[in-house]
């Protein structure tokens, strides 16, 4: 279609895509020009899913039922563009639309599903029909009634998700596996209105939950395709490649990120949020641990890219006294460890050999600091290599482990590190991985230095001196088992 039009010939035109979003999307973008230029359209696996509205839309799904669309997919295949392409086609095509979109968590929403959004909806042919806001895409002359809204989901709130009543309803999810059971029932309630659309797009990150039932026991009610990275012209093949050699072709992380499918575990969350909070609320009788080996943990950060060093005590089932720095040299990591050690007198001391830890570790050893401080490989050996891929797999299992009991100071960044990491099987599914630092990032998490450092203090069992044992501060027992 040309782009420059007469009004009625624009009008017309939107009819024509009220059950065609491919031929919509085609049209209306000045594919080939400007931003465009060597863009000649969706990829293929985003027009195919184009194609399957449009034909389950002129078979009639979405007028006398709800039709609904799962997409499982790997990283970076451009979904997020697709839910920007499939909003603004649904709200020009439908007048007094209400619709709905939702994801993950409140960054995802705002600062990727929506700010697409607005990427998309500048390039639109007719893009003065509409305005743009953080919260609302609403046709100008009729903000109240034709609008898709952006909303962070909580399940305490699960009431804004109700109460979608319009001729037409629109409901998206984006990384759908992490939206609680309780959103998606409110939204099950929208979808009685004769004409409404629900779509959900993610990573494959459970094999339990309702994204899951879309791809098994409810698959009957949903059309459902499952995109492998490697087929998208949009995505990082050597990041892929790069995942592949690290992880395994059939290994979970993999399954997940590239191919598009479930995973053999029941979750790839290691370690619970409820179970942080509970061990963020406990304050332990010191009776408890004052028996038990004094464990200092230290992450060194390892780029000035935002990461943070951090250190944190241990004494059994109390960890404590978290600090943290950003951008200092070696010598002065060294020395603010060696007042550290002065002051507390720990048992031993483990410092992450990454970057410049290693540096870190070689100035205390000289500072006469060799019998307290052992440095940590987080890519070596675990104990026991047949159960865990690598040492820091090992130490996080064994916090996850600690964390049932053990109790924690309520740092926030440290309450969001530790249930960050997702963690897989290798390909014979007998090694347990955790997800790397690097692979957080580009999910758009931190580093989860608080987390590390925790686990540090994990790395292998520490007795106590025998000073210590004599203190009277202490019990007169020792377990070897406690780490």
């Amino acid at each position: 279609m040309d782009r420059q039009y007469a009004p009625d010939m624009l009008l017309d035109f939107l009819a024509e895509c009220f059950n065609n979003p491919e031929y919509f999307v085609d049209h209306v973008f000045g594919w080939g020009e400007g931003e465009l230029a060597g863009h000649n359209g969706p990829d293929i696996w985003q027009r195919e899913t184009l194609q399957a509205i449009g034909e389950e839309l002129k078979k009639g799904a979405a007028l006398d039922a709800a039709l609904r669309i799962a997409i499982a997919s790997g990283h970076g295949i451009g979904k997020t563009a697709l839910v920007a392409w499939i909003i603004l086609w649904a709200m020009s095509t439908r007048p007094n639309l209400a619709g709905v979109v939702t994801a993950n968590t409140a960054p995802q929403l705002s600062d990727k599903t929506w700010r697409e959004l607005s990427v998309w909806h500048k390039r639109l042919l007719h893009k003065a029909w509409f305005e743009w806001t953080a919260t609302k895409f609403y046709q100008i002359d009729n903000p109240e009634t034709w609008f898709v809204a952006a909303r962070a989901w909580t399940k305490e709130r699960s009431e804004a998700f109700a109460g979608l009543h319009a001729k037409y309803v629109l409901v998206i999810y984006d990384e759908a596996s992490a939206i609680d059971e309780k959103i998606w029932e409110v939204s099950e309630g929208a979808m009685t209105t004769s004409g409404a659309m629900w779509l959900v797009f993610g990573n494959p990150t459970r094999n339990t939950g309702k994204f899951h039932g879309c791809f098994h026991a409810q698959r009957h009610r949903w059309i459902h395709r499952q995109i492998d990275s490697r087929s998208a012209r949009m995505a990082n093949q050597k990041q892929i490649l790069e995942w592949i050699n690290d992880y395994g072709e059939d290994s979970d992380f993999v399954r997940i990120r590239v191919r598009g499918i479930f995973p053999r575990a029941g979750s790839n969350q290691l370690i619970p949020g409820d179970l942080v909070e509970q061990a963020a609320k406990r304050s332990p009788e010191p009776s408890t641990y004052l028996h038990a080996a004094r464990i200092i943990g230290v992450d060194v950060a390892r780029s000035k890219e935002g990461d943070q060093s951090v250190l944190i005590r241990r004494q059994g089932l109390h960890a404590s006294g978290l600090r943290k720095w950003r951008g200092l040299d070696t010598m002065t990591y060294a020395g603010i460890i060696a007042e550290e050690i002065e002051a507390w007198k720990p048992d031993r001391v483990f410092i992450d050999m990454g970057g410049i830890g290693a540096g870190v570790f070689d100035r205390l050893v000289q500072l006469g600091y060799h019998n307290t401080v052992t440095g940590v490989d987080f890519g070596g050996s675990a104990g026991d290599s047949k159960l865990h891929k690598n040492k820091r797999t090992q130490m996080w299992c064994l916090m996850g482990d600690w964390l049932i009991t053990g109790a924690i100071p309520p740092d926030s960044e440290l309450m969001q590190d530790l249930p960050a990491p997702e963690y897989g099987f290798t390909g014979d599914s007998s090694q347990i991985y955790l997800e790397k630092k690097e692979d957080m990032k580009k999910r758009g998490l931190s580093s989860p230095d608080c987390g590390d450092a925790l686990a540090l203090t994990f790395a292998m069992p520490v007795a106590p001196a025998d000073w210590q044992r004599e203190s009277n501060t202490r019990e007169e027992r020792y377990d070897p088992r406690d780490y």
